[in-house]
């Protein structure tokens, strides 16, 4: 891919790393301070004022009454309470981030070519077993360059943009290396453009200096829906006793977006034929938690 093709996944990875340590931090400091509050003892006022009780017929002095149920018991119960709900509440959070490439399948192989993708994701766990991911994917391919030619431009790509809910289904999830399987389906924008290159500046703090860049000369779009369906590998990350929920994953899914087929003369180009469906392989490799 061409250093122009790269800079959308840049600038989409650069986003997605930034809410990926917001999330990271802020799960980190509700931890911490759910530990810090539980770590304050919870003394009954009633208890450190208890006489001491005298024997008279030994001499000897007694231990302090132990406080009642209704005195101390009840305000420990309730603060305990409030602490398990807070963990168990931040325990079923899921987050993931990744990225990878693409495949295109024969069937779409004569519209789109290989590409990038970058995908983030944010959801919730039911069980070990079974979660449930609202994912954001954004995907850059290339173009065929007999399709480039029927326009008469000299480049071009395809940007997809998506937002799907994604169910994840772990088959061994107490084991350190798992498989797991997925798919679900949503909203799929695509976009192909044709692109010339065209002589530039570029200026630095001292000084500048020419260059050439891809500008768009011709696009059509689309909106419509989509599904995938895929499986992967996941290797948990230690852990202090083994238990973390921190795992490294791989993953192949097949993807079906719904596009129209498409004939066109994009801008005053010359025209184009696309036939419908755009069904290609996302390859990501990333990190969930």
């Amino acid at each position: 891919m061409s250093t122009q093709s790269w800079l959308p996944l840049l600038r989409h990875a650069t986003v997605i790393a930034a809410v990926a340590f917001f999330a990271i931090g802020s799960a980190n400091a509700q931890f911490s301070s759910s530990l810090d509050s539980s770590s304050t003892p919870s003394v009954s006022e009633s208890s450190s004022s208890q006489p001491l009780l005298a024997d008279a017929s030994s001499g000897m002095a007694a231990l302090p009454a132990a406080p009642s149920p209704a005195e101390g018991g009840a305000a420990g119960g309730q603060y305990g309470g409030r602490y398990k709900h807070r963990q168990s509440m931040f325990s079923h959070l899921a987050f993931e981030v990744g990225g990878g490439f693409n495949a295109p399948t024969n069937e779409s192989s004569p519209y789109i070519t290989w590409g990038g993708n970058l995908t983030v994701g944010a959801g919730y766990r039911f069980n070990p077993y079974l979660s449930l991911m609202t994912e954001y994917q954004f995907i850059a391919d290339k173009l065929p360059g007999a399709l480039i030619a029927e326009t008469g431009a000299q480049g071009g790509h395809a940007h997809i943009w998506s937002l799907t809910l994604d169910p994840v289904v772990d088959l061994f999830p107490h084991s350190s290396n798992s498989i797991y399987v997925t798919g679900g389906g949503g909203f799929y924008r695509k976009v192909t453009s044709f692109t010339n290159p065209a002589y530039t500046q570029y200026c630095s703090y001292f000084y500048c200096y020419p260059g050439v860049t891809n500008v768009v000369v011709g696009h059509f779009s689309s909106n419509q829906g989509g599904w995938n369906v895929g499986a992967g590998y996941s290797h948990r990350l230690g852990g202090l006793y083994g238990d973390s929920r921190m795992k490294l994953f791989a993953e192949a899914r097949y993807l079906d977006v719904m596009s129209p087929a498409v004939t066109t003369q994009p801008n005053g180009l010359g025209t184009t034929t696309v036939g419908p469906g755009t069904k290609i392989i996302p390859v990501t490799f990333g990190i969930r938690w």
